[in-house]
């Protein structure tokens, strides 16, 4: 790019995009990634964006792959290019679906699964006949604890689902006031 104020601005904005990944916890390489291609405003070779970063092919490999994982790059064919091109979703509502819904659902996952654990643990306590009545309404205002979390979790789940269908649009309209 010649234009020095219009590549600050280029700039700017993949260090926006850097500093959005950073919110749901990726590192600032996919959101370099991410950002290079979307302002490039057309698919790239890991080549380029190699060339782009400053990064090794190998690593660009790595972070495509992920974006692909979460949902935010696709490969791409061009008739006439033999070299695999990649580009990256435009758009920011489905963007931020695809980063709530994947950090959501591993922790939801995650945390279901342990507290499924926990909440065994202190059933089978519960039915100890060694407890004392303290420790017995102590264990039972754990198990309702524990209850209240699964119940969280699986909330949780039904409102990646809320957004993964698109249904969140009907009741919060995407905003395009330009």
């Amino acid at each position: 790019m010649e234009n020095q104020q219009l590549q600050k601005i280029q700039e700017h904005f993949i260090e926006q995009i850097v500093d959005d990944m950073k919110t749901f916890g990726l590192s600032s390489t996919l959101g370099r990634v991410l950002g290079i291609i979307y302002m490039n405003r057309h698919p790239m070779t890991l080549s380029e964006l190699s060339e782009a970063t400053g990064m090794s092919k190998t690593r660009m490999s790595q972070a495509v792959r992920e974006l692909t994982e979460l949902g935010l790059a696709e490969k791409v064919f061009v008739k006439g290019i033999r070299q695999d091109l990649y580009d990256v979703e435009h758009d920011y509502y489905q963007i931020f679906i695809s980063l709530f819904s994947a950090a959501w659902s591993r922790t939801a996952r995650k945390n279901r699964k342990s507290e499924k654990r926990i909440h065994s643990e202190l059933t089978c306590l519960f039915e100890q006949d060694h407890l004392s009545e303290k420790e017995k309404r102590l264990v039972k205002s754990y198990i309702k604890e524990s209850e209240r979390r699964l119940d969280f979790f699986n909330w949780i789940s039904r409102l990646i689902e809320f957004f993964e269908s698109d249904e969140v649009f009907q009741h919060l309209p995407e905003q395009h006031k330009r």
